[in-house]
Formats: structure tokens, sequence, C-alpha cells
């Protein structure tokens, strides 16, 4: 194994620090990250979230707003044509724009994302193009209903 210096940056070790001393056991991942953001001295939160998610990210937006500015993107922002990405002209509708909410929220100065039930692959390049630190609150899973845990505990 790689010497700790050359796996860890300075920054990489105190997020890792900061995530250890913002940890709350028994409370929620919404606690965490809110207690992680504080700790951090972060004012500038941004939600990048599914277009079917939309409810769940103006609930989130009014619990982060009493402490942070708060800054969220659906994934069709910037309308763009599925044709583009899919590349065959046959294809209809609008896209999700996961590099859109990156470069959003990147004008936006935020200090962390969070993924709020984007695609597999559509959260990958946001957290590619990400200019601030990422967290999942929440993944996409049809079949579970949001909760992949539950595909461990029919095998446990």
């Amino acid at each position: 194994m790689n010497n700790i210096t050359e796996l860890y940056s300075a920054d990489d070790a105190k997020i890792m620090q900061i995530a250890e001393q913002a940890r709350l056991i028994g409370q929620s991942r919404i606690d965490e990250i809110i207690s992680f953001a504080k700790k951090s001295g972060i004012k500038r939160i941004g939600i990048a979230n599914c277009v079917c998610m939309t409810k769940e990210t103006e609930i989130l937006k009014n619990i982060l707003k009493a402490d942070f500015d708060v800054y969220s993107t659906d994934c069709k922002v910037g309308n763009l044509p599925a044709s583009k990405i899919a590349g065959d002209e046959s294809k209809k509708g609008i896209s999700c724009n996961p590099a859109g909410q990156a470069e959003y929220l990147n004008q936006q100065g935020t200090e962390l994302n969070i993924v709020l039930g984007l695609c597999v692959g559509h959260d990958m390049i946001l957290n590619k193009k990400s200019d601030a630190i990422v967290t999942t609150l929440l993944v996409k899973d049809k079949k579970y209903k949001h909760n992949p845990y539950e595909f461990f505990e029919n095998k446990l």
C-alpha cells in the first residue's frame, strides 16, 4: 500500500478529519451533511436533482436554507435535446444534463453539492465536473423505491 501522504492530499485529509468530527451517531444523513458543512465553514450548498425529485428538493432546500445559501438545479437544465446526446436524430424529448447541472452550481460558487436521485452515469458526470465536493443523499432505484439496501436485505 502507498504511503498515506501519496494517497491523500492535505485537502483530502481535512475533509476526512471534518467528516469524523461531524459524524452524529443515530442521526440522519441530512443531519450529518449539515454538521459537516457547518464544521467546514461552508456557506453555499448546491443540490443536483432528478426532475422527478422536485418535491424532495424543495423540502431539502427549506431545511438547508436556515443555515446556508442553497442553489438547486434539476437534470433537465439547459433543455438539451435528447437527439444530441443519443447521437440519434429520431430520439425525441429533453435529455438529462448533469454537466449542465455542474456548470450551473460551479457558477453559483457552491462549496458542497448534494446529489438527489440522479441516474447512474449522470451522477458520475456531475461528480466529475463539479468544482465543489459532492455527496449523495438519495440514489435513484426504481425497483426498490430509491432504497437499494433492500436488495441486500433480501440476500442476507
